[in-house]
This record gives structure tokens, C-alpha cells and sequence, in this order.
């Protein structure tokens, strides 16, 4: 990849300015805003830590998901325990996401940081926030241990314990069992559920990837469908049922429909012990332990491998 550096005065304050470095790949451009607060070995800090990021989103199709797009670093305004106590995406018409990192966190401790992958994981679906966002936090919840173990931050077996504490704490967050996902998702910034909520979401893309993996033999993958959602519809302004009908005829396959209606309808979080059994996982008082052979660890290694570009 290559950039080249500007800095420029986004308002007449120098306290608005920030510097501006571009990273080019696949005829694709990052715009990196990172606040001058920071030092410049911070700085140089913040930038080796998102040139590490942005390469497993990359991998997930070949490409980054938006044509152009911006990443934009402020401090935190408090010290604390995270080094990324806040980040959240804008879907604008260009792609933001925005960190606030603790001054003076290293690159490494930063990539190893859930919240990095999270935030870029939302890009990958052309999302724009009309109710359902279950799905949307479930994508973001998957790929944070997918692209983490694509990195290298994770190894296999640290990343489905992540999936088996996840789930577990979807299963512990029940205040609200007996009312649909879809209820709850839309009520979560009121009354809480977010552990349901995401790890619902989690639940139902593992089990779209490894239904898609087992009915083509591996030729489909979670991976390649985006990349044709990708392709198709990046610009349009999709709701959730429109893109779960898209991803279903682009690959023609029954599959993401129904286990949307099955999600959003149901009443609990899913119970992951026979879909985690099928790729060869189980789990000893919450302590993973893994299957080396069989079809079940073939394709939890396709899934970890990811799309062979």
C-alpha cells in the first residue's frame, strides 16, 4: 500500500487541525485524520495500528468495502483502563469511522483491541440503520473474531473461546426472553439487552457461514456472498429484509431469509452447542477444546482461513 501525507487546517484554528495521511490499495482510498493532539510518536503510533486493521477487512472480498473512506483518531478525553473507550461508524456519503484512543497506547496494544475490528466490520454491508440492528451488531460481532484471528492477534483456540464467553453471556442476558429479537433490538438503547442482541446476531451469521460452506462444499463462503452484496449494492440504501433477499439470489441459495425470520422472531438467544459441535467445537465448563479431524474441522479451517484471494 501507499500514501502520501498532507496536513491542512480544517478550520482557521490550528485546534482543528488535523493530519491528513492517505493510504492507497486496490484503487481504493483511506483518508486517516489523526488529531494533532497527539505527539508525533503517538501519532506514528496510531497510524501503524490502522494500516494493521484495515488489512484483514481487506482480505474479507480483496478489497475495501467503500470506493473512498475516512478514519478519523481524537484522543480520549480521560485516561481509563480501554484504549479505545469509544468509537462508532457513520454511514454517510463517505464511510467514517471514528476512534477515541488513550494518548499514548502502543500499535500493538491497540491492535489487539476488539473494538478495532468491530467498527470496520459494520462497512462490510451497506447498512444505513432502519431498525433490525441486531443484524447489523451480530455481522460486527463475528467478524471481530474473524478478523482478529485473520491478524494474527488471536489464535484459533482463543478466538471460539471468545465465541463460547459471547454466547454464554447472550444466554445469561434473558431479562427480556420471551420478547422477540426484533423487540429487543429496537428498544436496547432504552432498556438494555445487548448481549442478547449481538450474540443473537453472532449466532446467526456462524450458522448462515457454515450452512453456506456445507450445501456448496466450501465454493460458497460468508466471505464471497458480501462480496457480491458488495458489488451489487454498495451505494443503495437497503433495508435488512432487502438485503437478506439480495444475498439469497446473488448466490442463489434459501438461506439468509429464513434465518432472518427465524432470528428476528426469535424469543431467546439460540443455543449454540449443536452449531458449535458441528465444526468439531465443544466445551468443558466453558474451556474450549477443538477436533483436529473431520468434516466439522474442515470447516471451522475454511472459515478461519477465510476467502482464498
Amino acid at each position: 500500500m501507499h500514501r502520501f501525507l498532507a496536513c491542512t487546517l480544517a478550520f482557521a484554528s490550528a485546534l482543528a487541525c488535523a493530519e491528513q495521511r492517505y493510504v492507497i490499495s486496490q484503487g481504493r482510498s483511506l483518508q486517516l485524520d489523526i488529531s494533532d493532539n497527539f505527539s508525533a510518536q503517538e501519532a506514528g503510533e496510531i497510524e501503524d495500528w490502522i494500516r494493521f486493521i484495515v488489512r484483514p477487512l481487506e482480505e474479507v472480498y480483496g478489497y475495501w468495502p467503500a470506493q473512498r473512506w475516512q478514519i478519523t483518531v481524537s484522543p480520549a478525553s480521560a485516561a481509563g483502563g480501554d484504549p479505545i473507550p469509544w468509537a462508532q461508524v457513520h454511514r454517510e456519503a463517505r464511510d467514517r469511522v471514528e476512534y477515541f484512543v488513550t494518548p499514548g497506547a502502543s500499535a500493538q496494544t491497540l491492535q489487539r483491541e476488539w473494538t478495532s475490528y468491530h467498527e470496520l466490520a459494520h462497512l462490510l454491508i451497506p447498512y444505513q440503520g432502519w431498525g433490525d440492528s441486531w443484524f447489523s451488531e451480530g455481522l460486527a460481532t463475528y467478524y471481530q473474531n474473524l478478523l482478529r484471528l485473520r491478524a494474527g492477534v488471536l489464535d484459533e483456540q482463543a478466538m471460539w473461546q471468545a465465541f463460547i464467553d459471547g454466547f454464554a453471556r447472550g444466554q445469561a442476558d434473558n431479562a427480556f426472553n420471551g420478547r422477540p429479537l426484533h423487540a429487543v433490538s429496537d428498544a436496547m438503547h432504552r432498556n438494555g439487552g445487548f448481549m442478547r442482541v449481538y450474540w443473537s446476531g453472532a449466532w446467526y451469521f456462524l450458522k448462515a457461514d457454515t450452512r453456506l460452506r456445507r450445501q456448496s462444499g466450501g465454493t460458497l463462503t460468508l466471505d464471497r456472498a458480501l462480496g457480491k452484496l458488495n458489488t451489487c449494492c454498495a451505494n443503495e440504501r437497503l433495508s435488512v429484509p432487502d438485503m437478506v433477499a439480495k444475498l439469497d439470489a446473488l448466490n442463489q441459495v434459501y438461506v439468509f431469509q429464513p434465518l432472518y425470520e427465524q432470528l428476528r422472531a426469535s424469543t431467546k438467544m439460540p443455543n449454540s452447542r449443536a452449531l458449535l459441535a458441528s465444526l468439531g467445537i465443544s466445551a468443558e465448563s466453558g474451556v474450549v477444546a477443538l477436533q483436529q479431524t473431520g468434516p466439522g474441522a474442515s470447516l471451522r479451517a475454511g472459515i478461519a482461513r477465510g476467502a482464498d484471494l
